[in-house]
This record gives structure tokens, C-alpha cells and sequence, in this order.
């Protein structure tokens, strides 16, 4: 992509927070964040010049399961192909690491408008029902 920069395993607590508020409103505390990047298996950031415009990063066990979290490409970088260059990326990542000769769950929580997007690189959805709550940490 012309003057666009990937970058891996660089992504910033806080260029995560700047991007998270574009899309979702009022990012989590950066101390958690900082914590997730330190523990995330692989991040990939993409920059225009200094201003960072799309993240993703990958979280598993580096055996059985692989799970692709926090896709965010800023709105008006949006339709660019900047979605699946970050989650290419992350294929890669998987090939790269993954058990050789074995097959890997790769998940990812996509809400509805996005579906349609994931399922051009394979991705399906069963019966399951993502569950999830908020636990307050007192």
C-alpha cells in the first residue's frame, strides 16, 4: 500500500487506546493495556507516516488455538484493503508458528456487518454462542 508502514510487535498501549476510541468510544485503562500488549503473541500495527490507522493482534496457546483480537482499521482508511493485510499477517503469523503437518483453530468474535468480510478467508460460524461478561476487579 502506497506510504503505508506495517509494523510488527510494536504496537504501543497507547496508539492501541487512540485507535480503540476511534471505533468503540472510551478505551479500557492503560495499565491494562499495557499489560495485553506485553502478553499478546503477535501485534501488527499499520502507520501512515507517524499516525498509526490500523492494529490487530493474536492471543493463544501456540498449539491448539489461535485467537485474532481487536481489528481496527480508522474509518477513513477503511476500504482500502488495510483489513486484510492486517489479518493475512496474522495467517502468517500462525503458519509460521504453528505444529507442522497439524490443523489450528483460529477464532475471532466478528459482529454481524463484519461477518461477511471474515468468511472471504475461510472463517465460519457454528452454533456456539460467544458468552462474555464484565468482571469488576475490586
Amino acid at each position: 500500500m502506497d506510504g503505508l508502514v506495517i509494523k510488527h510487535n510494536e504496537l504501543t498501549a497507547e496508539e492501541f487506546t487512540e485507535l480503540w476510541e476511534t471505533v468503540w468510544g472510551q478505551g479500557p485503562a492503560l495499565e491494562q493495556t499495557r499489560l495485553a500488549m506485553e502478553h499478546t503473541l503477535f501485534r501488527v500495527s499499520v502507520f501512515d507516516g507517524d499516525r498509526i490507522v490500523a492494529m490487530a493482534r493474536m492471543i493463544g496457546d501456540m498449539g491448539l488455538d489461535y485467537y485474532i483480537k481487536d481489528v481496527i482499521v480508522r474509518p477513513e482508511y477503511q476500504g482500502r484493503g488495510i483489513g486484510r493485510m492486517l489479518i493475512n499477517e496474522l495467517l502468517k503469523f500462525v503458519g509460521d508458528n504453528g505444529v507442522s503437518g497439524t490443523d489450528i483453530f483460529v477464532e475471532l468474535c466478528a459482529v454481524p456487518d463484519k461477518i461477511p468480510f471474515y468468511r472471504k478467508f475461510g472463517f465460519d460460524s457454528n452454533e456456539a454462542q460467544r458468552l462474555k461478561m464484565f468482571y469488576h476487579v475490586e
